[in-house]
This record gives C-alpha cells, sequence and structure tokens, in this order.
C-alpha cells in the first residue's frame, strides 16, 4: 500500500486530535505514563551507547549511534501506543478548524503533561534502584549522565528555547511522517530521520529532559548541577517545544492544506 500523501494526513492528524482530546482522563492520564517511561528509556539507552564512543569513534558517529538509540522511546510511544506531550501539541490543527475548544486542548496537554512527569521520575526512581550508573569503567555511565545534565542546566533560556522549538518540529514531523505509513515498518522508518536529528544536532526536548535531569541530579554528589539551572531548562524548553509542534507544523500545515475547509 502506498503512503498517504500530505493532504490526507492533513485530515488524519485533524481527526486523531479530536479523538485525543475526547479522551477519558484516566485513559489519557495511564497512556501518558507510559509515554514518559518509554521516551525515558529511550534517553537511558542514548546515555549508555554514547558512553567512551567518543574516543573511539569521533564526535559525529557517536552522536549518530546514540542519537538512533533513542529512537527507541517514540517508536514505542507510537507503535507501542502511548501519549507524548510533543507529540499531542499537533491538536493545534482541530482546535484551528474549530473541532475542539481551547479548554479541550489545555486539559489534554495539562493530563499528558503530568503523566509524561511521573513517567519519567518513576524511570528514573527505577534506574537508581537498579544502579544503571554503575556500568562501565569505574562508572563511566554515571559520569555520562552527570555531564549531559550539567550541559543542560547550562543553556541559556535564549539557547534553551531555540533548541527547544527545533526540536518539536522534528519530532512532530515524525508523528505526521507515521500517519503517512500504513506498517509497521513504515512507522518505524518514519521515525528514524527526524528523531535521529534533533538528538544529534543538540536540540532540546522537555519529556526527556525531566529524565536526564532527575537523574543528574541524583548522581551529583557535590552539587554541580544548579537547580535554578534546570528550572531554566524545563520551563523554557517546554514552551519552545509548544511553539514548534503548534507554530512551525500545525499551524503551517493546517494553512496549506485545511484554511477554509470547515465551515466558519
Amino acid at each position: 500500500m502506498e503512503a498517504r500523501p500530505p493532504r490526507e494526513i492533513a485530515e488524519q492528524v485533524e481527526k486523531v486530535g479530536v479523538a485525543k482530546a475526547r479522551t477519558d482522563a484516566v485513559t489519557l492520564f495511564v497512556l501518558a505514563i507510559l509515554a514518559g517511561a518509554f521516551i525515558s528509556l529511550g534517553a537511558l539507552f542514548f546515555a549508555v551507547v554514547i558512553t567512551g564512543s567518543q574516543s573511539q569513534l569521533g564526535f559525529g558517529v557517536t552522536r549518530l549511534i546514540g542519537a538512533l538509540s533513542f529512537c527507541l522511546g517514540l517508536i514505542l510511544v507510537i507503535v507501542g501506543g502511548a501519549e507524548l506531550f510533543t507529540g499531542n501539541n499537533l491538536l493545534a490543527m482541530a482546535w484551528a478548524s474549530r473541532l475542539i475548544t481551547t479548554a479541550e486542548v489545555l486539559r489534554n496537554w495539562v493530563i499528558v503533561y503530568l503523566g509524561n512527569v511521573l513517567g519519567c521520575l518513576g524511570t528514573v526512581g527505577f534506574v537508581l534502584w537498579g544502579d544503571i550508573a554503575s556500568l562501565g569503567p569505574e562508572g563511566a555511565v554515571g559520569k555520562t549522565a552527570l555531564a549531559i545534565a550539567q550541559a543542560k542546566s547550562q543553556l541559556g533560556y535564549g539557547e534553551g528555547f531555540a533548541r527547544g522549538v527545533l526540536c518539536n518540529a522534528l519530532v512532530c514531523m515524525a508523528v505526521w511522517l507515521t500517519l503517512g505509513g500504513r506498517s509497521v515498518a513504515d512507522k518505524i522508518l518514519a521515525i528514524l530521520f527526524p528523531i535521529s536529528a534533533f538528538v544529534a544536532v543538540g536540540f532540546e526536548h522537555s519529556i526527556a529532559n525531566w529524565f536526564f535531569l532527575p537523574w543528574g541530579l541524583a548522581l551529583d554528589h557535590h552539587q554541580t548541577i544548579p537547580l535554578a539551572g534546570v528550572v531554566r531548562n524545563l520551563v523554557v524548553v517546554t514552551l519552545g517545544n509548544i511553539v514548534g509542534g503548534t507554530v512551525l507544523v500545525a499551524a503551517v500545515y493546517w494553512l496549506a492544506y485545511l484554511r477554509g475547509t470547515r465551515p466558519a
């Protein structure tokens, strides 16, 4: 079967957005917890894979293989079925067509964001319990996790926001492309390149950061990670993700394909 053309994808995104906006709260929350855990597992996979690789493979190749590993998270979300805040920014298309209300969009985003955070923090707890940081020579995985969190906490407002915008433009494009596919293989291939690109380049994903930053804080016995920097990152990256998903993807495609197709 051939992939859906872009106009059909736009209509599908709109339809899915209506369904997501009207899903009952318990289902949304449970699936959001799963998505937070799935993204955290992808982030954990990334941290383990890049540990010790740069000295042998160089910066670019290390980032690439780590980025491919991170794709596990969105593959589990899309194929396994879960609710991810960043992908749900595409609800803006159904909102723009007046098929759902502002209150319904915000309800979805709040429930899903909170569920994602809980899933991430729960995964951090299991990772600490399992002492994954001790893997590698002299706890190399833990050192990698700490370095990742330190770097994220040091991003300024502008850097964090811009990286958040670009990140979710690619995440939402990955979700968009999966809706064009008709098989599991189609969906996995659609995820690989956009997600690998955002991770390799160093863009910022708010939900992944709810795993990286708390894990880093838990390992930071010398208090090298400023709490203010953690809060700044989570706030500005979340805002950037919203802009990237709603404006750079949802709004653009709505204007291109759905504008004027619904009665005023």
